[in-house]
């Protein structure tokens, strides 16, 4: 993808003619049997063939994992790539935690660890999550999950800490991911070496939103809300400590806009968190993601349909950040929330890095300023591509957005001044 090149909301159904082709070939063979399957002991037998282990440890809960492939098989109408996507991406979870509960059993003092402080980036998606992350993550006290790392986050067999093979994997799902869907990279960046969202280390529960962002699964997205998530969180905490343990650090910084629901959760299991909350206009924040997600479900599905798009998400994000404001006006006065208006960081990131840490009561080296400014050339705005997008073209206009985030504005106007 060429600097400069505009991609936009509406052309998300513009796949290669050769994605095309290889789904309508695979597809015409399911007579013969070629169709990958999609059940739960069949994942989990072959999860544990390839890793030679079998314990998938104490805390392993088959319920979310179970009604997750029911709807996927239900409601998603995958195509054939997608579904062979989704089947060897849901062996690899369980082959993540067959691998990270051996490591668990041969090096105890993994999990003996405290978690590393949390400098937590929340806030709604394409609100400059990604930039700020990457930003604070070029600190060389500071640990983000790297790309390689959330889709492995436990050593493979004959891998060692350093993560060679698991390199190679994600180096080779990038390429994968660039020929798939050229236009994606304008969108939202995804390098196998640059940080990525930690929403990847709750997968490996099954209890997170990416199935929905990827995959139109109601009735499994209807479960979610309704469940409790203790158990992803306490989860992931392990993870984190598996990851720290293989490279070590002074804090963790991580990000995804699925905390905003669950920043109970976060308290809970972090401890020392602060809170940087982005905030965008959502009239520009909520069709950006649309797109988003409208360009990613294109990736496992033909029938893609922008206005079931927008119904389910722009409630979903109505919902995501009433839980949060209920957090943060319970929590305010005993967690440090920072807020970072998207104009200011698009305008002068060095300057909103700067508050982050006047806020924790840390002072900026002159080398450090000097790590944050390269980091700052080295991720610029369209760096892949410029991303046009339009609430038109998901048959909502603003009244919509407003009947499900008008408290969120209101907080907004209040808090931005």
């Amino acid at each position: 993808m060429r600097a400069g090149k505009e991609i936009k909301s509406n052309n998300y159904n513009r796949q290669p003619n050769w994605f095309n082709a290889i789904n309508t070939v695979w597809k015409s063979s399911y007579p013969l049997g070629t169709k990958s399957k999609l059940d739960k002991d069949s994942l989990i037998k072959a999860a544990r063939k390839s890793t030679g282990l079998n314990d998938l440890g104490n805390l392993f809960w088959d319920e979310p994992l179970e009604r997750m492939l029911t709807s996927i098989n239900e409601e998603a109408q995958l195509h054939p790539i997608g579904q062979f996507i989704t089947r060897q991406r849901v062996i690899n979870l369980l082959s993540v935690r067959l691998r990270a509960e051996h490591y668990f059993k041969k090096y105890p003092e993994i999990l003996a660890q405290d978690v590393y402080p949390v400098m937590l980036v929340i806030g709604l998606q394409r609100t400059g999550t990604t930039k700020l992350q990457r930003l604070l993550a070029s600190d060389p006290d500071n640990r983000a999950v790297l790309s390689w790392e959330a889709l492995n986050p436990a050593p493979v067999k004959g891998d060692d800490t350093s993560g060679k093979e698991r390199i190679k994997t994600a180096k080779t799902s990038v390429k994968a991911l660039k020929y798939m869907s050229p236009g994606f990279f304008a969108i939202h960046p995804i390098e196998y070496d640059a940080p990525e969202e930690d929403v990847l280390l709750l997968d490996v529960s099954f209890l997170s939103q990416t199935a929905e962002a990827t995959m139109h699964v109601p009735s499994y997205a209807s479960w979610l809300e309704e469940t409790d998530q203790s158990v992803a969180y306490e989860y992931m905490v392990r993870l984190l400590k598996l990851l720290q343990w293989q490279r070590p650090a002074k804090r963790w910084v991580l990000k995804t806009p699925h905390h905003l629901e669950f920043l109970d959760l976060v308290h809970q299991h972090f401890g020392d968190v602060q809170y940087i909350w982005t905030h965008r206009n959502v009239y520009e924040s909520v069709p950006s993601f649309l797109s988003m997600v409208a360009y990613s479900r294109r990736l496992f599905s033909n029938a893609v349909d922008p206005q079931q798009v927008a119904k389910h998400w722009v409630r979903k994000n109505g919902y995501m950040l009433s839980k949060a404001l209920e957090f943060h006006e319970a929590n305010n006065h005993i967690s440090l929330f920072t807020d970072v208006p998207y104009q200011n960081l698009v305008e002068d990131s060095l300057a909103v890095i700067k508050r982050i840490y006047a806020e924790r009561q840390e002072p900026i080296s002159t080398k450090l300023m000097q790590i944050f400014s390269e980091s700052n050339k080295n991720n610029p705005q369209g760096k892949y591509g410029v991303h046009k997008y339009e609430l038109s073209d998901f048959g909502i206009d603003e009244s919509y957005i407003d009947q499900f985030t008008s408290a969120y504005q209101q907080f907004q106007s209040s808090k931005l001044k």
